[in-house]
């Protein structure tokens, strides 16, 4: 059993907050159909709705295939992609959580994973 990451604030417990990171849907692939695109975007909205309804939503952003990267000391720019097409994280989504395992069953449920997606769970470390 893990040990539970609830943080005590002003004697309240609080869930502590997980990024969900979406990489490598077959859908965001050459090739596919605007349609597949649209289906799967509808699924996500349903699964964000109802995270959101339990409360468990905190925050969602997809992010678009351009971008730059800034490298090291030197600052030396570079465009994008930044990986492999199935390494490239296509958007996240914060959620809160009693703890990892429970982070993990909100990603379970997630559409995306139908899509041949993986998704990484990472607590987001208190400031």
């Amino acid at each position: 059993m893990s040990a539970t990451t609830y943080k005590t604030i002003n004697s309240k417990r609080i869930m502590e907050k997980f990024m969900l990171f979406f990489r490598g849907s077959d859908v965001y692939q050459p090739g596919q159909s605007p349609e597949t695109l649209q289906n799967l975007k509808e699924k996500m909205i349903h699964w964000l709705t109802d995270l959101s309804e339990q409360g468990t939503h905190v925050a969602s952003e997809p992010l678009e295939t351009t971008g730059k990267q800034v490298f090291g000391s030197g600052k030396t720019v570079m465009d994008g992609p930044f990986g492999k097409s199935r390494e490239i994280v296509g958007g996240c989504t914060i959620v809160q959580a009693k703890d990892l395992d429970a982070a993990i069953e909100i990603a379970k449920g997630c559409p995306i994973l139908e899509s041949n997606a993986n998704i990484e769970v990472r607590p987001i470390q208190g400031m």
